[in-house]
């Protein structure tokens, strides 16, 4: 027979783990099936697992490493006696009460658990370029958003990756901090809207490389260029930089969820208004699967909040209703 419970969490980044934290203070006994250890960001702790200093995450004036953050998440999580399963979920029923979660065979008759309630926090990935050297610098001068890490690349020469306007602002915003930024682009014509472009091609600290694709980043430990081949004349040269930023797009982990729950045209999890309800009553979400604007740390965090009292006040009013 399965295991029912009232609330189960699907991943465990900030929004996860916070929804565990304040689950578990209103006694509810959360589960949290956390993920798989990997080299990408659909991982227990998410993408601040990926990450070295963290400055902006209040409450930590010297910064914070981002494992340790997330392991600071985690023991606060399991003091207030959040159960926490280092598995991923492999398949999910929600077309009925209670919901079914799959742990393991996603084939097997009998779902591992029955859930009152599911918070679903799986996060987003960031794309990269599927280059090795990507796992060997990440983190070290190698890196998915400017706003985490800009800062650490005052006066450095820096390369933007991609052509949208994701590209663009991630561009804009390091010109804050960088003595040049570079955008690399393999077309000759860029993705973004006009509004951004015009703002970039005004800007005097961006230049363009067009036509072309990063073929590898130079470094052993930290970054000190990329090897870009131009697409049309096939030529390679290196530009030589001390930040890289890949910003090519995300991709939310919604994949268990396509059919079941109600997404945006760009895959993202659709939440009601400003609370974490989705299209499901008695599923809710919260961080990075159902935010495309923000994506930062703390917004995400404060997400998980929402959802867990979200979930307990929704729990309570089964209980009402069931008396």
């Amino acid at each position: 027979m399965s295991d029912l419970r009232n609330v189960i969490i699907i991943g465990s980044g900030p929004a996860g783990l916070t929804a565990a934290i304040y689950t578990a203070r209103a006694d509810l006994e959360p589960l949290m099936i956390e993920g798989e250890p990997s080299s990408t960001s659909d991982q227990p702790g998410g993408q601040l697992m990926l990450t070295t200093d963290v400055e902006n995450f209040p409450g930590f004036p010297d910064g914070i490493m981002g494992p340790e953050l997330m392991g600071n998440f985690r023991q606060q999580a399991l003091r207030f006696g959040a159960e926490i399963q280092t598995a991923r979920v492999s398949r999910v029923d929600l077309s009925e009460r209670p919901f079914k979660v799959w742990v393991g065979d996603p084939d097997a008759a009998a779902p591992t658990y029955l859930a009152r309630s599911v918070i679903v926090a799986t996060g987003a990935s960031a794309l990269m370029l599927g280059l090795e050297s990507e796992r060997r610098l990440l983190g070290h001068g190698l890196s998915t958003c400017a706003t985490c890490d800009g800062f650490f690349f005052r006066d450095q020469d820096i390369v933007v990756v991609g052509g949208g306007d994701s590209a663009l602002e991630e561009a804009m915003f390091l010109t804050r901090f960088g003595r040049s930024v570079t955008i690399v682009h393999r077309r000759k014509e860029l993705r973004a809207s006009k509004i951004m472009q015009d703002r970039a091609f005004a800007n005097d600290k961006i230049t363009f490389v067009w036509d072309s694709v990063v073929d590898d980043i130079v470094g052993e430990s930290t970054v000190e260029g990329v090897q870009i081949r131009n697409t049309v004349t096939d030529e390679v040269s290196v530009l030589p930089a001390s930040g890289v930023f890949v910003a090519i797009g995300h991709r939310p982990n919604t994949d268990l969820f396509v059919g079941q729950l109600t997404l945006k045209d760009n895959g993202y999890l659709i939440t009601d208004g400003a609370t974490s309800r989705t299209s499901v009553e008695g599923v809710f979400a919260c961080g990075d699967v159902q935010d495309d604007w923000y994506r930062q740390a703390i917004t995400a965090a404060g997400s998980g909040c929402a959802a867990a009292i979200d979930a307990e006040r929704w729990l309570e009013a089964q209980d009402h209703l069931a008396g």
